[in-house]
């Protein structure tokens, strides 16, 4: 007898679910039915600063399947159609036609939730002002260019300093516009430790964009057109003839909250290692992944958010093999994460100082210059490299990567060695490759990592 897939969401984890079930099952054995209620499908999000910023010249550039590729291998995709209410004691969803308005029950056998995570956007008096954007969706870097291209000013203001915001202030930069950056943390990139922070932000004024941290946005002045014009925080006012935002997400779980399904201290659906939403409410029938979901952090044990793509894929991936009659577990992450503006590369794994602390972990810290080639060869660029080990036992806990060409996929060494919950000294042998045009005879991650043990040695002598 054939069962029903509803998919919630047409984006990396809902399509990658979608398409390994296919995979895996035949139409006369799973009907699958997605709804999407957007105008786009498979899409790369982390694509869109640089599509804005010119280095990707084409919107569909981005797009990894599109909705007739997907209805081309037997999934039911209903685009710009809203789910409005999910029933799990009935097993089924309420979906609503954007353009029509009309509504419809569908019943499912298994349900998959990939309704992905939502920016931040505070209640601040001006917020909805034209010129005011947010970048989530290809939608939204279309309205983005528009305006860019629309204004005669040449005056940006981007709110926030993560990932989004610093990749954003680039593209503007790269737009010919005057750009200053409204940071309310101590430091740009709170992903990192303050000190690390402090060398991007640093870069970041080098560069020509104006950072300013410390600064707590009050309100979006708006002029007699009703358009933005300046930005005020509480203590200046920051001309602009655009504004974007960039703040972070949150989980976009209010359909699962309404229908009982458990979340966590951040906000995401909580799922077991197989994808599978835990509790009696969801019955054993209902999946998610994406950004909607907390995973666990293989470092400190602990529940995390974590809005990624690269995750959501293999979410995806995940619950189509389980929902296709196969089996697949994702055991959690490591919080591995890399970003550039202009010219300088950040990268992130595991714990910062302050996640350490939070877990009641004992540590030391240690900071290094490095280069990121023989220092004699041509081309060859600084970079700092901090690390975290544990007190105890010497286990590598977190490293942090701030420099020019070649530093950011450094991270993927210590990416690798958390996973493998290697200790600092066992780092020190890994075999890595050398050569003067790639590197100095000891790599900065492992010079960093020599520097670890003789910290922790001290500390336990």
């Amino acid at each position: 007898m054939s069962e029903r897939l509803v998919v919630i969401g047409g984006d990396a984890a809902g399509m990658s679910a979608a398409s390994q079930a296919r995979r895996l099952k035949a139409p006369e054995e799973l009907e699958i039915v997605a709804f999407e209620r957007g105008s786009f499908t498979s899409f790369s999000a982390c694509g869109i600063p640089y599509w804005v910023g010119g280095e990707v010249s084409e919107r569909d550039d981005l797009i990894a399947r599109t909705p007739e590729e997907h209805r081309a291998r037997a999934i039911d995709l209903r685009m710009r159609t809203e789910v409005v209410e999910i029933d799990p004691a009935r097993r089924r969803v309420r979906s609503r036609d954007l353009s029509s308005g009309s509504e419809e029950w569908t019943a499912y056998d298994k349900l998959v939730i990939a309704t992905g995570a939502r920016p931040r956007r505070p209640r601040l008096p001006g917020i909805e002002a034209p010129g005011v954007h947010g970048v989530q969706t290809l939608g939204d870097g279309q309205a983005l260019l528009e305006r860019l291209g629309a204004t005669r000013g040449r005056r940006a203001v981007v709110i926030g300093a993560g990932y989004i915001g610093v990749e954003m202030a680039e593209a503007l930069l790269h737009r010919g516009f005057e750009v200053t950056a409204l940071n309310r943390g101590e430091q740009p990139m709170s992903t990192l430790d303050p000190d690390m922070g402090r060398l991007v932000g640093d870069a970041m004024s080098g560069m020509g964009i104006a950072m300013v941290n410390d600064a707590e946005v009050t309100k979006i002045l708006t002029g007699e057109d009703g358009a933005v014009r300046a930005v005020a925080t509480e203590d200046a006012e920051y001309p602009a003839d655009v504004v974007v935002l960039g703040m972070g997400v949150r989980p976009e779980t209010e359909l699962a909250r309404a229908a009982g399904l458990p979340l966590g201290e951040h906000g995401g659906l909580l799922t077991d290692l197989s994808m599978r939403v835990r509790g009696p409410v969801a019955d054993g029938a209902v999946w998610a992944g994406g950004d909607c979901v907390e995973v666990l952090d293989l470092v400190s044990g602990q529940q995390r958010h974590i809005a990624l793509g690269t995750h959501a894929n293999k979410h995806g991936q995940v619950i189509g093999s389980n929902v296709g009659g196969g089996y697949a577990t994702f055991p959690g992450v490591v919080g591995t994460a890399v970003s550039k503006v202009c010219d300088l590369e950040i990268a992130r794994t595991g714990l910062r100082e302050k996640d350490a602390k939070a877990v009641g972990l004992r540590y030391e810290t240690v900071t290094i210059e490095s280069t990121s080639r023989a220092g004699y060869y041509p081309g060859a660029a600084p970079m700092t490299v901090k690390m975290l080990a544990e007190r105890r036992t010497g286990r590598l806990l977190g490293t942090q990567i701030v420099g020019r060409e070649g530093a950011a996929k450094r991270v993927d060494v210590a990416a690798v060695a958390l996973t493998a919950r290697m200790t600092v000294e066992q780092m020190t042998a890994l075999d890595l490759g050398y050569a003067p045009p790639f590197s100095p005879v000891w790599d900065p991650v492992l010079v960093a990592a020599r520097k670890a043990v003789t910290a922790v040695r001290g500390a336990s002598g």
